[in-house]
Formats: structure tokens, sequence, C-alpha cells
């Protein structure tokens, strides 16, 4: 794979982000493009980032470690945004500027305890299991306002917003649903918690991407159409 291939993926992604900020009457740059790159090398990240990436969305926390090593240079902005184990926060708390996939309490507190005292507070998106599957991660949306009000009395975590993964669908309608339904949940949290800095809808990857821009998206997660197919 050429360099070319994922500046000219990236450079196409940004096109469609702004045609759907002006379809769906979005300030123009409303939306953050994060690269996706796990099981991607440090170099096909150095690409990404000359390209004008900054934001670059981790699954695995060894497979990170060893890319931020080689990339301290690059002025890159690290999400964590896979499943969380207990044994992994202090790591993740050290090294990351975001977590995207928070779906309890118990790793928030670790989180908090373990975020160093010299780096800003830790930004947070609680993970929503919007579309209810039991094969998903993540709070029922019943409960995001409970554990919000929770994490927001931790001094060294930034409750930023939600995040999900809904249902996987090719009916842009069902997709909308699903989006707004998040949408709706971070405006019910941010008129009860006004102090906390909730700006952020993480949501829409490659195959749903327009839905999410329409519905409020902030921040989109992409991957293989950055960087192609996984091998």
């Amino acid at each position: 794979m050429t360099n070319g291939f994922i500046t000219e993926n990236i450079a196409a992604i940004q096109q469609r982000i702004r045609v759907a900020e002006t379809e769906y009457n979005r300030q123009q740059g409303a939306v953050t493009l994060m690269a996706v790159s796990k099981t991607r090398s440090a170099n096909e990240v150095a690409v990404a980032a000359e390209a004008g990436i900054v934001d670059i969305g981790e699954n695995y926390l060894q497979e990170a470690l060893d890319k931020q090593a080689q990339l301290t240079d690059r002025g890159l902005c690290w999400h964590f945004i896979g499943p969380i184990q207990s044994n992994k926060t202090r790591a993740i708390a050290e090294h990351f500027d975001w977590v995207h996939s928070l779906d309890r309490i118990k790793i928030a507190r670790r989180l908090n305890e373990q975020r160093p005292s010299d780096l800003p507070p830790l930004n947070i998106c609680l993970q929503v299991n919007i579309s209810q599957e039991d094969s998903k991660s993540g709070f029922a949306p019943q409960a995001v306002l409970a554990a919000a009000e929770d994490i927001a009395q931790l001094p060294r975590l930034a409750l930023r917003g939600l995040m999900a993964i809904p249902q996987a669908s090719d009916d842009e309608a069902q997709q909308r649903r699903s989006f707004a339904a998040l949408r709706e949940l971070l405006e019910e949290i941010k008129h009860a918690l006004p102090a906390q800095p909730l700006d952020t809808l993480s949501m829409g990857m490659s195959g749903d991407m327009a839905a999410a821009i329409a519905e409020g998206a902030t921040i989109v997660r992409i991957g293989s159409d950055i960087f192609g197919p996984r091998q």
C-alpha cells in the first residue's frame, strides 16, 4: 500500500465530511475525523498525520503504546476506543487523552485514581448500548444519566459526551433514528449537569458517517476507508 493511497483517502473523506456538514446545516469544521488505526503500523499512522490527521483511535493497549513510543514527535491526540480491562486502566490513564468506551463506573473510578496529576483530566465518553443489543457493551440508555452523575464527581475525569456503535443497518432512516436517540440522551444529560463540558457525540463509522453527521456527530471514527481493508 502506498503512502499516497492513505493521503488520497483522507482527502476524500474530509471532502465527504464537508459536504455532509453543508447538507445538514452543520457548521463547517464541526466534525472531527478520527483515524482508527488498530492493526495498522506506526508508519501508516505517520502518513495519516502528515495528511493532517491529529486524532488517532486505538482498540488494543499494547499495540497503541508501541505506536505512541514511535510517534512521540507528531503531536497526536490519542483516543482509546476498545474494551477496557481493569488491569489496563493505569496505562490508559497515563498514556491517552480520551477514552470513548467507558461502560462501567468501576473503570471510571480506577481511571480517575490513576490519572497522573501533572496531566489534564482524562476526557471521557460514556459508551451507550443505544440499540440494546446483547452482544454489545455499554450503558443501557436508561442508565446513562445516573452514570454521568457519578462520573461528574470524579475530578481527574472530564465527562465530554457519549459514544455508540448502533446495530448495523443499510437503511439511512434507521441509522439516523439510532444516532438521534444518542443526541437526545446527551441533551438530557446537558440539562441535568450544566457544569460539565458536554460537547461530544462520538458516532459514525465508514458505513454510516453521513447519518451520524446529520444527527449531530462531533467525532466520526473511520478505519477501513482511510487505511483499506484489514489484512
